[in-house]
C-alpha cells in the first residue's frame, strides 16, 4: 500500500517535535505518514510498494540536494515540499547561489515563514507559485491551545536535577563550527562557496570570551543557574567540560525543545540564534551577548542593528535589571515570521500538503535541467554504519588498520548518526501526545 507522505529530518532538536505535530495533524485528516532520518539506511519499500505520494524534505538547495534527499530515498517524484528549516540567513548567505534555491530545486514547493523569505527566494528565481507563506510551525507551541504541553520549571528541575530556587538563565549557542575539523570546514566552503573559516574563527574567539564572562558571572552571582544549550552541530568541548567541573551551577543540556527551556528560564542569552523568534513571542527578557562585533557577512539579517552587549560590565548591568526592551525591533522579527494565533502554521502547512497531494504537481523538479544519479555507495555504507551504531562498535578501535585521521572522522560520523536517531516508539508516543491538543 502506497504511503501518502514521507517526512525527512536532519536534527532531532530542531525538527522532531515540529514534524510530529505535522504528522499528528495529517493522520487526524486521514492520511498515512512516516518519518525518516537522512542518515538512516535506505529503505527499498519507499521505492516500490510504499513509495510516497509526497515527500517532505528538511532542505532543498540545488540539484545535488534534490538527488540526495529525493531520488536516492524514493526515486523520481514530482511532488516535493521543502520545510526550509534554514530561512533566517546572513547577508552573505542571502546573496549566495547556494541559499537561493537554484537549479531544479526551485521547481519544488518551498515553505516560507514570512514575507521576507518568500520575497528573497522569488527575487532569486523561484517561481512565485512555488513559494508559500505558512508561518513557522515551531512558534505554534507558544499558542494558548498548547498550554500545558511543555514541562513546568518545577518538573524540569526534578527531571534534570536542577536547583529550582536559583535564577535560571538559558544560553542558546550558535557556535555551529566550533567542533568541526579542517576537512569539514573545507567541505562547507566548497558546497556553499562561502567563508566558513572566518565564521569559525570569530565563533571560536566569541565562545572563549563568552565562557570567561560566564565564569565571572557564576562566581559573582552564585544564585544563578546557567543552562548552556549547544547548537545541534556542536559537540561538548574541553572549555565546556572545564566550566562544568568548576561550576555546579553551569549545565550543558541539549535534550528537549529549545522552547521548553525558553519558557522555563527567567532570562535568555544568545549570540545569534534564530530561536530569537521564540524568545520574542514568549515575551522573555533577552540579552544578545557579543564579545566582538559580527560582520554582516556572518550576522543573520534579523540581527542587523540589534542592541547587543559588548563587555562584561554591560552584560552584568543588563543582567541585574528586572526588565529590558527587546534587543531587536518587533517589526523586523514580525517581517520574518507570519504569526497568526487564529490560523496556526501547522494547520496552514498541512493545508498546503493536502493541496499538493490532491492536485496535479505545481511544477516538475524531475525534468530538463536535472539528471538523476543513483548513489550505490550510500545503499551499501549506511546500513553498515547504522549497524555499527546499534552494536556500539566505534571506528577508533580500528585505528591501527585505517589510521587515526580516518577513524576519527568516521567516529564523528557515527556520533552524528547516533545523536540523530529516534525509535518508532518515540515517534508514535509523541504523535499520541499531540492528539489531545488537536481536537
Amino acid at each position: 500500500m502506497a504511503l501518502d507522505f514521507l517526512i525527512l529530518y536532519e536534527h532531532i532538536v530542531r525538527e522532531f517535535e515540529n514534524n510530529c505535530l505535522l504528522m499528528a495533524e495529517l493522520r487526524r485528516r486521514g492520511y498515512t505518514v512516516e518519518l525518516m532520518q537522512l542518515m538512516s539506511r535506505k529503505k527499498i519499500k519507499y521505492f516500490f510498494h510504499k513509495k510516497p505520494k509526497v515527500i517532505v524534505t528538511s532542505a532543498m538547495y540545488d540539484n545535488e540536494t534534490l538527488n540526495s534527499f529525493v531520488y536516492n530515498n524514493v526515486g523520481k517524484l514530482q511532488k516535493v515540499v521543502n520545510l526550509h528549516w534554514e530561512e533566517v540567513l546572513s547577508r552573505e548567505q542571502e546573496e549566495s547561489d547556494f541559499y537561493s534555491l537554484k537549479e531544479n530545486a526551485a521547481k519544488c514547493t518551498h515553505i516560507c515563514w514570512g514575507e521576507s523569505a518568500k520575497n528573497r527566494i522569488v527575487n532569486n528565481g523561484v517561481p512565485e507559485k512555488n513559494a508559500v507563506v505558512t508561518g513557522a510551525v515551531q512558534l505554534d507551541f507558544l499558542l494558548p491551545r498548547f498550554a500545558g504541553y511543555y514541562r513546568s520549571k518545577k518538573k524540569l528541575s526534578e527531571d534534570f536535577g536542577l536547583d529550582y530556587d536559583k535564577n535560571w538563565v538559558l544560553y542558546i549557542s550558535s557556535f555551529s563550527c566550533a567542533s568541526m575539523d579542517d576537512s569539514e570546514i573545507e567541505e562547507l566552503n566548497a558546497m556553499t562557496n562561502l567563508d566558513f573559516w572566518g565564521f569559525q574563527q570569530v565563533g571560536n574567539r566569541s565562545m572563549k570570551v563568552t565562557l570567561e564572562w560566564f565564569d565571572r558571572l557564576l562566581t559573582e552571582r552564585p544564585d544563578t543557574l546557567l543552562i548552556y544549550r549547544p547548537h545541534p552541530s556542536e559537540w561538548e568541548s574541553e572549555p565546556l567540560k572545564n566550566m562544568i567541573e568548576k561550576h555546579p551551577n553551569f549545565k550543558v543540556i541539549s535534550d528537549s525543545s529549545v522552547k521548553e527551556w525558553v519558557l522555563a528560564c527567567d532570562k535568555i542569552f544568545t549570540w545569534m540564534s534564530t530561536s530569537i523568534a521564540e524568545i520574542y513571542y514568549s515575551n522573555k527578557t533577552c540579552i544578545i551577548v557579543r564579545p566582538e562585533p559580527l560582520y554582516s557577512d556572518y550576522d543573520p539579517v534579523i540581527y542587523e542593528s540589534c542592541d547587543a552587549v559588548g563587555s562584561y560590565e554591560e552584560l552584568v548591568s543588563r543582567f541585574d535589571k528586572d526588565s529590558l526592551p527587546f534587543p531587536i525591533k518587533g517589526e523586523i522579527i514580525e517581517g520574518h515570521y507570519d504569526f497568526d494565533e487564529n490560523k496556526p502554521a501547522y494547520v496552514r502547512i498541512c493545508d498546503l500538503l493536502e493541496d499538493v497531494y490532491k492536485n496535479p504537481p505545481r511544477d516538475f523538479p524531475f525534468s530538463e535541467g536535472y539528471k538523476p544519479r543513483f548513489n550505490l555507495l550510500k545503499f551499501i555504507v549506511l546500513p553498515i554504519l547504522n549497524l555499527m551504531v546499534t552494536l556500539k562498535i566505534r571506528p577508533k578501535y580500528f585505528s591501527f588498520l585505517f589510521g587515526k585521521n580516518f577513524t576519527e572522522k568516521a567516529d564523528r560520523l557515527l556520533g552524528y548518526i547516533e545523536k540523530a536517531r529516534i525509535s518508532n516508539k518515540e515517534i508514535e508516543n509523541k504523535i499520541e501526545q499531540f492528539r489531545e491538543y488537536l481536537g
